[in-house]
């Protein structure tokens, strides 16, 4: 198994109990949607899209049908993430999970790769050599009121302005541990930023976007959880209906967070094949973009 230049190439024998893998196409994209609905997974057909267009991945196919899904996102020299690694009910038990992840991790064979990985899918990636370094909590619902922060003397919170843009890129790099230059250029294009200035600099940023059933907030990068607060009370009084953000459960968001009607409603484990980048609250990284990139 090799990397090409445009996607993840995988050798035609590589089959299990007659389902193959081969590279993920964007054809594949309404296949792939329907499979992650019939999980109840909330992604839309352009979360999907958005997804394939920074990344490149494999497919379990059988009798012309996708049953399993795995994406990976370059960042950098030495970065990567893996997410979007569905099996369909029909396939589980057959090692699909398993051969889909070797070949990503095939690929990825030079670099740190970092997912974010549930209960269930844990002792495949531990088998496969990552390492739990931390916990995610996904936190959603409809905002029960709109939160009222109080700016701190010095701050002031404002649109996105394009002398912005190289120093959020640093500065969201320190957050996640790598950068990650093409993801955000999209996200402040396609989407709303809303920046932080503090005393007059540039201190922090939250970019709230469309996902599934309602919007995202994420990434949030800030110096600290007053910041951060701050920052996601203002996409959430920008948001309509559902919300959801995922955050990392050690920055102490939590109890702020379902004090607004926004409960857990999941998690995961930050899993690490590699060495572990430093990232997270104590980097000023606060939330994810999502659970699949990182």
């Amino acid at each position: 198994m090799k990397l090409s230049s445009t996607a993840i190439a995988v050798e035609p024998t590589a089959a299990t109990a007659d389902a193959a893998l081969r590279p993920f196409e964007p054809g594949d994209l309404p296949s792939a949607h329907a499979l992650s609905s019939t999980l109840g997974w909330p992604h839309r057909l352009e979360d999907w899209q958005f997804a394939l267009s920074l990344g490149q991945g494999v497919v379990a196919e059988r009798n012309g049908k996708v049953l399993g899904t795995a994406l990976s996102w370059h960042f950098g020299a030495n970065h990567a993430t893996i997410g979007l690694v569905i099996v369909a009910p029909e396939l589980q038990g057959q090692r699909i999970g398993n051969r889909m992840m070797e070949a990503l991790l095939d690929a990825l064979a030079t670099r740190d790769v970092l997912l974010i990985a549930t209960a269930a899918g844990r002792g495949l990636y531990e088998r496969l050599g990552f390492v739990a370094t931390g916990e995610i909590d996904q936190h959603q619902g409809v905002l029960a009121a709109l939160p009222a922060l109080a700016e701190r003397a010095g701050d002031r919170l404002r649109p996105l302005a394009a002398a912005d843009v190289e120093s959020l890129i640093a500065m969201d790099a320190r957050g996640a541990g790598m950068a990650r230059v093409e993801l955000l250029g999209r996200l402040f294009s396609e989407e709303k930023t809303v920046v932080l200035e503090r005393r007059g600099h540039v201190a922090g940023f939250a970019v709230l976007r469309r996902h599934g059933g309602g919007h995202a907030v994420g990434p949030v990068a800030a110096p600290d959880l007053d910041a951060a607060r701050l920052l996601i009370a203002e996409c959430c009084r920008q948001a309509e209906g559902f919300v959801r953000v995922d955050v990392y459960a050690s920055g102490g968001l939590a109890p702020w967070l379902e004090s607004l009607g926004l409960p857990r409603a999941g998690g995961g484990s930050v899993m690490v094949r590699g060495r572990v980048p430093e990232r997270g609250p104590a980097h000023g990284g606060w939330a994810l973009v999502t659970q699949a990139i990182g």
